[in-house]
Order: structure tokens, then C-alpha cells, then sequence
């Protein structure tokens, strides 16, 4: 992705979500993996920057190997953006933007453990959740910015893999989701179903049953969805 372009979007979707209610204050961060030709590396926001009132010149720049090279300081949770290009890339996903907030229905789901099979946040409620999010494992709460977390979040995109489930998106819990994509834009859309998808579910009274595995076939071979 074009660095200018990049700038721009970043700075776009960070007004977006935060006008939205996706996120607050300083909570969040978006970054996007510049290309090859453009010299490589990263842009990611600020530490502690709000995502309503982000400055295109003031996004952190790193290079490949996570010196920063201008901006101000860079938010604590690069490893982790790093780990989850990498690891995703390797497995054959493209991914150009990863985008983390703390949206309010989704990290009230993960106040407590989850109920799910496989430590999932949500079941397959909708098929837009099926077609769009994907399974949503939750990864064990750690302090923010802790390496743990980037070493946790690569193995379980390799551990879903392995199982034939290409994810899009895990729950840090206590903290919020972490989406990845092939642009800002379609990572923000991911990051919207998935926090639709769990308001839905915390609204729903009683809880709904699970699409069934036939229902989910259907949205393999009609729409490709990879669940």
C-alpha cells in the first residue's frame, strides 16, 4: 500500500470508528504494512493517540525490523501487529492492515470465561458473522503491550490453520478485539460485525441456538466462507 494512501486511510478509519462509538479516549490502534517497493516496514498510530484526531505526519513509521524511524512514539502493541503480518502472510492470507479497539459489547463478553467449544467468543449466530468474522478465538488476558500476547495470538492463527480455518480476528480478553485484512477499510468492516454480532448476543434473550452445520455448508459453498 501506497505510504500516502496509507497515511490517509488510517487517519480516515480512526475518525470513522471513533465518530461511531467503536472506540474512546485514547483507547485503539490501526496499523498498515507498507509495500516492498515503498521501502517496507510499518505505519502504526501513536501511543496513547486519540483515533478521532489522528495527524497523517504524526503516524509512528518502523522498519522492517521495528526501529522507528519518525512520527511519534508508536503504540506499545506493534510486536503484535508484526507477529500477526508474519504469521498470517506465511499461511497464505493477505493482510495489509491490522486494527485493535476495546468496542464495549465485545469486551463485555469477555469478562468471563467463555462458554463456547474451543474458547470462542461468539457462536456462529448470523451467517454475515460466519461469512465476514469467522471463528473469534479468545486469547487469556495479559497486561497491554505484553509479548506474550503477539507469541499467543501467532500460534493460534497457526493452530486454526492447521484445523482449515483461515481467522480473521481474535479476542484479547479484558481488553478487546484484534482484526486483521487486506485494506483499513475491509479490516473495519470485519471489526463492525464482529462487535454488531456480539451486541446481538448480549441482547438476546433467551440465547439463540447456533446456526447449524448444514446452514453453515450452505454459506461454504454459496458464498466461500471459511469457517
Amino acid at each position: 500500500m501506497n505510504e500516502s494512501f496509507a497515511r490517509a486511510e488510517i487517519c480516515r478509519i480512526g475518525k470513522s470508528l471513533f465518530d461511531r462509538g467503536y472506540v474512546h479516549s485514547t483507547a485503539g490502534n490501526i496499523s498498515v504494512a507498507l509495500d516492498a517497493e515503498d521501502g517496507g516496514g510499518f505505519l502504526i498510530t501513536p501511543t496513547d493517540a486519540c483515533l478521532g484526531f489522528l495527524n497523517p505526519g504524526a503516524l509512528a513509521k518502523l522498519d522492517d525490523n521495528l526501529q522507528q524511524t519518525s512520527g511519534d512514539r508508536a503504540s506499545k502493541t506493534i510486536l503484535l501487529h508484526q507477529q500477526i503480518y508474519a504469521t498470517a502472510r506465511a499461511l497464505g492470507q493477505e493482510v495489509q492492515c491490522v486494527l485493535h479497539t476495546h468496542s464495549t459489547h465485545s469486551v463485555a463478553l469477555s469478562l468471563h470465561p467463555p462458554t463456547e467449544a474451543g474458547g470462542e467468543l461468539l457462536p456462529p449466530i448470523t451467517p454475515y458473522f460466519v461469512m465476514k468474522v469467522g471463528h473469534v478465538p479468545v486469547i487469556d488476558y495479559h497486561r497491554p503491550g505484553d509479548p506474550v500476547v503477539a507469541q499467543q495470538v501467532a500460534q493460534t492463527i497457526r493452530d486454526y490453520a492447521e484445523s482449515g480455518s483461515a481467522i480473521r480476528a481474535v479476542m484479547l480478553a479484558r481488553l478487546g478485539p484484534v482484526v486483521w485484512h487486506s485494506t483499513p477499510a475491509s479490516a473495519m468492516a470485519t471489526l463492525e460485525e464482529l462487535e454488531e454480532t456480539a451486541r446481538l448476543w448480549l441482547l438476546a434473550q433467551p440465547k439463540p441456538a447456533p446456526l447449524s452445520e448444514a446452514n453453515i455448508q450452505a454459506l461454504r459453498l454459496t458464498f466461500n466462507a471459511v469457517w
